[in-house]
């Protein structure tokens, strides 16, 4: 049984925002509308319990804990400070994080003397260029937020709370120019960037393409516009003359390409050891699932009655820990799989694939449901072999430097 090491907990289940891509309010689960809005703090103690049992059942000195919604800031500063300290007093050492929108962050600035606090790592989601992001991330009022957020990320940025600010989260979009999205996120002086591709599966198609669920890998012919923008961000990031910020697709498909491990569910054959809690108490998986269908990332389980060893037991999860023998056959055959890992797993999702859409995730059906590659394929591949391709030349050109080694 692989533990887990990462607790994504849903501490808030509304937003602030009304993104048109949010997988959450969106997506075909909308279980949020049952949730309370926040998690409570005998929830949030129960939940604290649970990770304490688990560290010490498995030996663990320390694990991650991420904040999540929702927009987990509307949970106030008060009740954030004290979520954090039965979490923080339960156990195992816990590295926090939290991922936001920032706007909480202008509203109540009480929130920031609580993250400093904890040292929580401040993750906030911006789309590049004014324009760009203001397309899709949107106020209640239908408005743009990118003004606001951007503000939110100065504050985070500025000396007194420099330490905070753990990086910018992007989602991909076709129509923005991707050298000038890397450009615009460049100018916070992020310590890392993260670009995600939309959600998507191949019932709900990312924008822009129209594939049908491949029959065998990829040979480099087939449309990839994702990739093909992600490769431009890529050279632009390649080439610069320093080490401008990390961005952590590329730095990880580097790492697998050159025979190490990843530590992202987005590529790589790593066992998934991220388990999601709701507001509720829910024990659920990764809740990027929910773009698939109703109740994908359900296990029926909680906090409440169950242990972790229970979650880490389902068979959900053991269906992401068996590598090579977790993927379908067309991702098994490909050259490129424990690079590429398949994809995201929700990414994989094809309705009527040997059972799928079974409630909980229990039966075999539901694996099977996943057992294709990722919508991305096509995009991946371009991608991981452009990669390839320039770290091979570099290693090449390495290999005839002339050492200037002592002599015997």
């Amino acid at each position: 049984m692989v533990p887990f090491r990462q607790f994504l907990l849903k501490i808030h289940s509304r937003c602030n925002l009304a993104c048109d891509y949010c997988y959450m309010y969106e997506g075909a689960d909308q279980s949020w509308r049952d949730r309370p809005r926040l998690m409570a703090l005998p929830t949030a103690g129960r939940t604290a319990r649970r990770i304490a049992e688990h560290a010490a059942e498995h030996r663990l000195d320390e694990v991650a804990v991420v904040l999540h919604g929702g927009e987990p800031l509307l949970v106030g500063a008060a009740h954030l400070d004290a979520l954090l300290g039965e979490l923080a007093s339960a156990g195992p050492r816990i590295r926090f994080s939290l991922q936001t929108n920032g706007l909480r962050l202008l509203d109540e600035p009480a929130l920031l003397d609580v993250l400093h606090r904890y040292r929580v790592a401040v993750g906030v989601s911006l789309d590049g260029a004014r324009a760009d992001h203001d397309r899709h991330r949107l106020l209640p009022s239908g408005a743009g937020s990118w003004a606001r957020a951007a503000e939110a990320v100065r504050l985070l940025g500025s000396a007194e709370h420099r330490d905070l600010f753990a990086g910018l989260l992007c989602v991909v979009d076709l129509r923005a120019d991707p050298v000038a999205t890397y450009e615009a996120l460049l100018e916070f002086a992020p310590p890392r960037l993260d670009l995600l591709l939309p959600h998507a599966t191949w019932q709900t198609q990312p924008a822009g393409v129209r594939r049908t669920v491949p029959l065998a890998p990829p040979r480099g012919g087939e449309p990839a516009p994702y990739g093909e923008w992600l490769i431009a961000a890529f050279d632009r990031w390649y080439d610069a003359p320093r080490r401008e910020t990390g961005v952590r697709l590329f730095e990880e498909l580097a790492v697998l390409l050159l025979g190490g491990r990843a530590a992202s569910e987005a590529v790589g054959l790593a066992p998934v050891d991220l388990v999601v809690v709701e507001a509720d108490g829910t024990i659920e998986q990764a809740d990027s699932l929910k773009v698939a269908f109703d109740g994908a990332a359900g296990t029926g389980l909680d906090v409440w009655r169950h242990g972790f060893a229970e979650a880490a037991a389902h068979p959900a999860f053991r269906a992401r820990q068996r590598g090579l023998g977790g993927l379908g056959p067309v991702c098994a055959a490909c050259p490129l799989a424990r690079v590429c890992g398949g994809g995201l797993y929700a990414h994989r999702y094809a309705a009527g694939g040997a059972g799928g859409g079974v409630a909980g995730g229990a039966a075999e059906g539901f694996a099977g449901a996943f057992a294709h590659p990722s919508v991305y394929c096509a995009d991946l591949d371009r991608l991981i072999r452009h990669i390839a391709g320039r770290l091979r030349a570099d290693v090449t050109g390495l290999a005839g430097v002339t050492g200037s080694g002592r002599g015997g």
